[in-house]
């Protein structure tokens, strides 16, 4: 008797999954990243350790962000920050954002409070596999594994700490060539662990063009004698060419990884690309204001972050700018749909658009 209870037991719960499963997609968005992914909600204390920079670094909230203008594209549910979710199976197959504002690729503390970095996002991912296979079973979590995308967007804050000065001293200890390969082999070394648990669909995001921001153009408005009239004609062009670097060196990876690796489905999405041709022709895109800040104070609204959404400008879509480093939701929504469909934007992301990756069947192993 008590075997058939048990039994019993068994299918009902197998029932129950099945059910669970039937009421999802199949597949789910995974973000990993920095302020690019994330608002402050899944980064501990962000109002107190924020240094500095904007309390508010998204007009609106997380879904003003690129990755979620994709997920709804995708068809997928809002990507829920990972400190709210309780470890149930549905909240897991919703997807989870286990991105924080400020990460970045290298451990570097900043003041007293280590900001969470790219490794301490992989092992929240890898807690969640381990949950996907107790409450799934290995070979159905391994298979919603592989159909998943798991969205990379790293970089901004290893660079920002590079180049702003009262940084963590990181510019003395790097050569920029040095610090770009140090870098894409963190993303790369990341990937293939991420490949190594199944994953297979792959986002990686470049770096947007920092030598545009705000927060740049301040410091080097700051530090020189030049006037804001002249400074505004052009972007810091030695930030940008250290981005391009690692950019550049990133894609070149990314090619190789997904020639190396049999199932790999890597794309690398070149937002530095898509935002420059925005600074370059912004009235045909329908912008405006290409320097300044919509929500932040001092010249260019890049001597402070945005300390509360009322003191933004008046309409937040004609500046490509939202805060001191972080694009309007104007331009993550163009990027998206340069990303997904391939327009307004061609070739943003290589070798096929978002779309083509997120709807592709899993490649069958090589033998």
């Amino acid at each position: 008797m008590k075997v058939k209870k048990k039994a019993i037991v068994v299918i009902v719960f197998t029932l129950k999954v099945l059910i669970m499963m039937s009421s999802v997609s199949s597949a789910a968005l995974y973000l990993l990243g920095d302020s690019s992914v994330d608002c402050g909600d899944n980064t501990l204390f962000y109002p107190i350790f924020h240094h500095n920079l904007s309390l508010h670094p998204c007009n609106g909230s997380d879904s003003s962000l690129l990755p979620h203008f994709l997920a709804e594209k995708m068809g997928f549910p809002y990507t829920p920050p990972f400190l709210t979710q309780n470890g149930t199976l549905q909240g897991l197959l919703n997807g989870l954002n286990f991105g924080s504002a400020q990460a970045a690729i290298m451990n570097v503390p900043t003041g007293n409070h280590p900001l969470q970095s790219l490794n301490q996002q992989l092992r929240q991912v890898f807690e969640t596999f381990q949950l996907l296979e107790l409450q799934l079973s290995p070979e159905n979590a391994h298979h919603f594994i592989k159909s998943s995308v798991f969205y990379l967007s790293f970089g901004k804050d290893d660079y920002t700490n590079l180049f702003l000065r009262n940084s963590s001293g990181i510019r003395f200890k790097y050569g920029g060539h040095a610090f770009a390969h140090v870098l894409v082999n963190e993303m790369v070394r990341v990937m293939r662990n991420l490949y190594a648990a199944n994953v297979r669909k792959i986002v990686c995001m470049g770096i947007l063009p920092l030598g545009c921001a705000p927060r740049i153009l301040w410091e080097r408005h700051n530090t020189t004698d030049i006037g804001v009239g002249d400074a505004t004609r052009e972007c810091v062009g030695e930030v940008n060419l250290r981005v391009l670097e690692y950019n550049t060196m990133l894609e070149e990876r990314v090619v190789e990884l997904n020639s190396e690796l049999s199932e790999a489905q890597i794309v690398f999405c070149d937002v530095y690309q898509g935002i420059m041709k925005i600074i370059e022709n912004p009235t045909r895109y329908g912008f405006e204001e290409v320097k300044m800040a919509c929500c932040g104070l001092g010249p260019y609204g890049g001597m402070a972050g945005c300390a509360d959404p009322g003191l933004a400008c008046h309409d937040a879509s004609t500046h490509v700018w939202w805060d001191l480093y972080n694009p309007t939701p104007a331009v993550n929504s163009l990027l998206a749909d340069s990303a997904w469909f391939g327009q307004p934007m061609p070739n943003i992301c290589r070798p096929v658009t978002v779309q083509e990756l997120a709807t592709a069947p899993i490649l069958p192993r090589l033998v």
